[in-house]
């Protein structure tokens, strides 16, 4: 593991090369301006193989702007960023985007209502949206099968993607950001929009996934302290394109460091390794 900050601190311990085997993000100084706004600014940032992050903040904090960051999707303006070993702005991004999975609500509007589950996920071989001319073999369409298994869906395979349920559609997005085998996934609000039980059977979807030392490197978006699933093991605060926080997450989720995140006073409850956060 890399050297954690001391809770409620911005900044960053000193920093390894970014050529570390082991680093799959790593931010330097970043910042990220558009029409004359600072989105993100002197953003320090370190992720390891074995890590699960969870980005926390208000609206407009500056979480998707850093996620698309960490995806290839985003040059910085100055400071500078590596994502799997490659330095963003010199490097061919089309083939590094094929080594991150990732979903967004910007991608999940794209997907075609009328296809099947089962090829909605398929066609990330491709990295294409909708099936057209790309040809794919039986052991593409069984592994599909296999991810949207693993997240509690495959009895929907053959049912077009337009007839699920909000929670439905987000697993089945999952599985198609996990059908690359990517060695970092990015998950952009994953349980924005459910209720609560569909809430809850994602966290532990996403919890099973956590605690495989198989999957990937695994950054995970939200607004919401209950929505971190157990087995996580670090936490980034932004507030207004800053880090206000960040280390690992028992220590950085604390009352403080959340009321100075999100503007108001807060309390924070710990059961187990599921999070509660409420006015103070």
């Amino acid at each position: 593991m890399t050297g954690d900050l001391i809770p409620g601190t911005a900044g960053a311990a000193p920093a390894p090369s970014p050529v570390d085997a082991d680093l799959v993000v790593s931010l330097d100084g970043v910042g990220v301006r558009r029409s004359g706004s600072a989105l993100l600014h002197d953003v320090d940032w370190r992720v390891e193989l074995d890590e699960r992050w969870v980005v926390l903040g208000p609206n407009g904090a500056g979480k998707t702007t850093l996620l698309n960051l960490a995806a290839g999707r985003l040059h910085p303006t100055t400071g500078s960023a590596h994502v799997l070993g490659e330095r963003i702005g010199r490097t061919d991004l089309s083939e590094l985007r094929t080594r991150i999975g990732l979903t967004t609500a910007a991608l999940a509007e794209r997907l075609p209502a009328d296809e099947r589950v089962v090829d909605v996920v398929m066609t990330a071989a491709w990295s294409v949206v909708g099936r057209w001319r790309e040809s794919y073999d039986p052991a593409d369409e069984a592994r599909a099968r296999t991810l949207l298994d693993q997240l509690g869906v495959a009895g929907l395979a053959d049912r077009t993607y337009g007839t699920l349920s909000e929670g439905e559609r987000k697993r089945t997005q999952i599985a198609r950001a996990l059908m690359t085998d990517p060695e970092l996934l990015l998950l952009d609000e994953p349980a924005a929009g459910l209720d609560l039980g569909g809430r809850e059977e994602l966290v532990a979807r996403l919890a099973e996934l956590a605690q495989d030392p198989d999957a990937p490197a695994l950054v995970v978006v939200t607004h919401h302290v209950e929505e971190i699933p157990p087995g996580f093991t670090h936490a980034l605060l932004l507030r207004d394109g800053a880090v206000m926080a960040q280390g690992l997450l028992h220590e950085t989720l604390t009352a403080d460091n959340l009321t100075k995140t999100f503007g108001l006073p807060l309390l924070v409850e710990r059961n187990g390794q599921r999070y509660t956060a409420r006015a103070a």
